[in-house]
C-alpha cells in the first residue's frame, strides 16, 4: 500500500514535470533517468532546474510540480525528509489495527483517526520490544473510555501518544513543521502535566497505568536527551514497582488476592517489563541493575499462538506470526544465561526466517551483550592474572568475538531495512547499531570500505536522524571516522555510491550542502559535564561513546531521583 502508492505518485510527478518544463530541462531529466543515475545526481539535477524556473517565467503549477517531486526523491533516497509528509487520516482510518476514541483520553486532539493512527503505531513498532503493557487490557479500557480504570489513564494513553509520534513520518506529529525534535511535544506535555499528582501515589495505592506511564516517559525523555530526566523517570517506575511489591520483594502468590484474571496478566507484564528496561538499560551503559528479582512468575510464553499475527502497519508488507508471547519468555531468559539461550532459540526465530521486527532486535540484543562481556565491560577480566602471553591471547579472541557479533549485528539491519525499512525501527537498534560500529572503528585493522561497516552506517543515519539524541550521536560517530583519516577512501572509491559517500561528509568538488550539518546544533551544552572534564565531537573508542550516549540520552546517573523509604511489606495488600 505504502510503498506502492508512493513509488506510482513518483512517478505520475516524473511524467508531470517532464511534460510542464522546457524541453532542454525535459531532454535532460530524461537522460538521466535513461542513464540509471544515481538518487543524488537525480536531486542535483531538480535542484539545479527549480533555481531556473523560478527566474523565468514559468508558472507556479510547474514549480509546484518540481517541489514535490524533489521531496519524494529527498525521501527515496534514505537521507532525512526535508519536512514532513501530509498524512491522509482518512485513509489511514480505514487500515489501523486498533480504533480507539480521542475522548476522554486527551485534550490535544479530538481526531479519533489520528489517535487510532498513533496507538496503532506504537503497537506496532515499539510495544513489542519491553511488551510492560498489557496490549488487550489497555485497548478494551482505552474504548470503555473509564478514566478511572487501573489499566488505563490519561497520564499513560498521552505518553503512549508522546511516543508513537516518533513512529510517525506525517505532519500531525510535529508541533513545529520540519522539527524532529518537536515531534509529540503536545502530548508529553499533557503527560507531564498529570505527572505530580501520580508520584504522590505510594505503597498499594500506586496504580499500575501511573508506573507504565513513567516507563514510557523514560523511553520518551532517552529520545529527546531531555537533561538527566530519562533515569530519573527510570528511577521513579522502579520506585514504583518496589512499592507494589513486584520488585525486589518476596515471591508474591496473585492468586490469593481478589484480582481479575486481566489484572493479574498486566500486572506480571509489567513487573517483567520493569525487569527488561531495567536490564537493557544498565547492561547498555555497563551499569549495575537495580531489579535484583522479580516477585511473579512470567508470562505463560503459550499465551500467544500461531494465529496472532504482528501486522506492520502502515506498510504494505505481509503480516507475520507475532509470537509475543515466546519472544517476552525469551527476553526475559536473555538476562539469565546468553549462550545456552542463543543455542536453544525456537527455529522460527532464526533470521532467515524473516521474523517480525522485535525478534530481530531480540537476536540484536544478544550480540549487544557478547560484545559487552568480550570488551570487558563487566571489569572480569581485571580478576584475571595469566601471564602477558595468556592475556595477549585472550585480548585477540574477545576482539575477533566483538567483531563477530559487530558483523552480526550490520546483517540483522540489513534485514529489518530489506523487510520493513528503517523509519520506524525500534530506539534500540540505534543502541545496537552504533555499539557495533564503534566496535569496527576500534578495530586495530579497521577498514571504512568494509561492507559491513558501509552498509550499518546507511541504516544507522535513517533511524538517528528521527531524533535529536540520535542527531547529536550520528554528528559524533561522522566525527570520530573522521578522526582515524579513512574518509577521503570513501569519497574516491568508486565501489561505493553518493548516497553513502554523502554520509561521511562532502567531497571539495561537491557543490550540495552538508545535509547533515546542522546535527551538531544543541551538542556545545555538553561541554565540561564529564568526569574527564572534557567534550570534544569525537568519541575515542567504545566506551568514551557509551559515556557520550548515556549523557546525551538519560543525563547524569548520579543524579538520580531521590528514594521514598518504604517498608518491605508495602505493596498489595494479601
Amino acid at each position: 500500500m505504502e510503498q506502492q502508492s508512493y513509488h506510482r505518485d513518483l512517478l505520475h510527478d516524473l511524467l508531470k514535470v517532464m511534460r510542464s518544463v522546457d524541453e532542454s530541462h525535459a531532454r535532460g531529466l530524461f537522460d538521466l533517468l535513461r542513464a540509471d543515475s544515481s538518487v543524488e545526481e537525480l536531486r542535483s539535477y531538480i535542484d539545479k532546474t527549480l533555481s531556473e524556473v523560478r527566474v523565468s517565467d514559468h508558472d507556479g503549477e510547474t514549480i509546484r510540480s518540481l517541489e514535490r517531486l524533489w521531496e519524494k526523491v529527498d525521501v527515496s533516497s534514505g537521507a532525512p525528509p526535508s519536512r514532513p509528509t501530509v498524512m491522509d487520516l482518512n485513509y489511514l482510518c480505514d487500515v489501523t489495527p486498533f480504533r480507539v476514541p480521542a475522548k476522554p483520553w486527551t485534550t490535544v486532539t479530538n481526531d479519533d483517526n489520528l489517535v487510532s493512527h498513533l496507538v496503532s503505531l506504537y503497537f506496532t513498532w515499539d510495544y513489542p520490544f519491553y511488551a510492560f503493557v498489557d496490549q488487550k487490557a489497555f485497548i478494551r479500557h482505552m474504548t470503555l473510555g473509564n478514566v478511572d480504570s487501573d489499566l488505563c489513564s490519561p497520564f499513560l494513553v498521552n505518553a503512549v501518544l508522546a511516543n508513537a509520534c516518533y513512529y510517525s513520518q506525517y505532519s500531525e506529529a510535529y508541533v513545529v513543521p520540519g522539527d524532529v525534535a518537536s515531534k509529540g511535544r503536545n502530548f508529553l506535555a499533557e503527560a507531564e502535566r498529570y505527572l505530580p499528582s501520580h508520584q504522590l501515589e505510594k505503597g498499594g495505592g500506586v496504580r499500575l497505568a501511573s508506573l507504565q506511564g513513567a516507563l514510557l516517559l523514560y523511553e520518551r525523555y532517552a529520545m529527546s536527551g531531555e537533561d538527566d530526566l530519562g533515569y530519573t523517570m527510570l528511577n521513579i517506575a522502579i520506585e514504583m514497582a518496589e512499592a507494589l511489591g513486584i520488585i525486589n520483594r518476596e515471591p508474591l502468590d496473585l492468586s490469593k488476592l481478589q484480582l481479575s484474571d486481566e489484572m493479574i496478566t498486566s500486572v506480571k507484564r509489567t513487573a517483567w517489563g520493569v525487569f527488561q528496561v531495567d536490564t537493557v538499560v544498565h547492561t547498555n551503559f555497563l551499569k549495575p541493575s537495580r531489579v535484583t528479582s522479580v516477585s511473579l512468575d512470567r508470562i505463560d510464553p503459550n499465551e500467544s499462538g500461531a494465529g496472532d499475527l504482528w501486522v506492520p502497519y502502515p506498510t504494505d508488507k505481509r503480516p507475520r506470526q507475532s509470537w509475543l508471547g515466546q519472544y517476552f519468555d525469551e527476553a526475559c531468559k536473555l538476562s539469565f544465561l546468553l549462550r545456552q539461550w542463543e543455542r536453544a532459540l525456537p527455529d522460527y526465530f532464526r533470521a532467515l526466517r524473516r521474523p517480525p521486527p522485535h525478534v530481530l532486535l531480540l537476536r540484536m540484543r544478544y550480540h549487544v551483550l557478547i560484545i559487552g562481556l568480550a570488551r570487558d565491560g563487566f571489569g572480569v577480566q581485571s580478576f584475571f592474572l595469566g601471564s602477558e602471553e595468556q592475556r595477549r591471547k585472550m585480548d585477540e579472541s574477545a576482539n575477533a568475538m566483538s567483531l563477530a557479533s559487530a558483523r552480526e549485528i550490520s546483517a540483522l539491519a540489513r534485514i529489518h531495512r530489506q523487510e520493513y525499512g528503517m523509519e520506524r525501527a525500534h530506539q534500540f537498534a540505534t543502541y545496537a547499531m552504533m555499539l557495533a560500529l564503534f566496535t569496527m572503528l576500534d578495530d586495530p585493522s579497521f577498514d571504512v570500505l568494509d561492507h559491513d561497516f558501509l552498509s550499518l552506517t546507511s541504516a544507522f543515519s535513517i533511524t538517528a536522524s528521527r531524533s535529536q539524541v540520535g542527531r547529536h550521536l550520528f554528528h559524533i560517530f561522522r566525527e570520530s571516522v573522521r578522526s582515524r583519516n579513512q574518509e577521503e577512501r570513501v569519497l574516491q572509491s568508486d565501489a561505493v555510491s553518493d548516497e553513502v559517500k554523502e554520509l561521511f561528509g562532502r567531497h571539495p568538488s561537491s557543490q550540495l550542502p552538508d545535509r547533515w550539518g546542522n546535527y551538531a546544533d544543541g551538542l556545545e551544552r555538553y561541554r565540561g559535564s564529564f568526569s574527564s572534564g572534557s567534550w570534544n565531537y569525537t568519541a575515542s573508542g567504545v566506551r568514551d561513546m557509551l559515556e557520550k550516549y548515556e549523557r546525551l540520552s538519560l543525563g547524569n546517573h548520579d543524579n538520580t531521583h531521590p528514594r521514598r523509604a518504604s517498608s518491605p511489606n508495602d505493596g498489595w495488600e494479601t
